[in-house]
């Protein structure tokens, strides 16, 4: 993945063989916990919808390479990296940075993340190997040079007619995050579906997406 400051990228990834990520409601809420945790000091996230055996993102970059941060998660038993599936507890000064701390770029923070998540779930579900697809993608939603919108293909090909992709695409990809659990069956409206930011734009319900844009509910 290449990522470049002020741009929005869609991000994404699936279970190997298009197996379960998700197993049960501690699971997803897990994982929100860690795009907290290592994406949000990087990028702002948009918009997110997460699904049994996948997950989508849409960032916007703010920062490619940061200092490591002070502080990590604090020791529960069972997991290497001292995390137990849906707690999390972080000691003090987390996500404060340090001048002599080692420098880490986006790519590694989501690699990081992905593999202490999988760690988590192969402890729970008693199960060893790769959760994920080795590769995750990243596409530039706002640089018109380069676009590939995958998540446009159909079986009957690529149906979008976008006059300015660097203008539309995002709001297209926004739109499709969203949709996807209906899109799957699982749900018959997307705000039927609890694991993703729509009822954070669409019904007031700010609580899951506030924490990643960095802001605070007051009352």
């Amino acid at each position: 993945m290449h990522f470049e400051t002020e741009h929005i990228f869609h991000i994404y990834n699936q279970g190997n063989n298009r197996e379960k990520i998700f197993y049960k409601i501690e699971n997803y809420l897990f994982f929100l916990k860690k795009l907290e945790m290592h994406v949000l000091p990087y990028a702002d996230v948009l918009a997110y919808c997460l699904m049994p055996n996948h997950f989508h993102l849409m960032v916007y970059v703010n920062e490619v390479i940061i200092g490591e941060t002070v502080g990590e998660t604090a020791q529960k038993p069972y997991d290497k990296d001292g995390e137990t599936v849906g707690v999390t507890a972080r000691k003090p000064n987390a996500g404060v940075s340090h001048p002599d701390s080692k420098r880490r770029d986006f790519n590694s923070a989501i690699g990081i993340m992905l593999r202490s998540y999988t760690r988590a779930v192969n402890n729970q579900e008693n199960r060893s190997g790769g959760l994920f697809r080795e590769e995750t993608k990243a596409e530039c939603l706002t640089k018109s040079s380069g676009i590939s919108p995958s998540f446009f293909n159909t079986n009957q090909g690529a149906l979008i007619n976008v006059p300015n992709p660097a203008k539309e695409y995002s709001q297209v990809c926004f739109n499709y995050i969203h949709n996807n659990p209906v899109k799957a069956g699982l749900v018959k409206k997307p705000e039927d579906w609890e694991f993703s930011s729509y009822n954070s734009y669409y019904k007031n319900q700010n609580e899951k997406l506030l924490i990643f844009t960095g802001q605070k509910k007051t009352d």
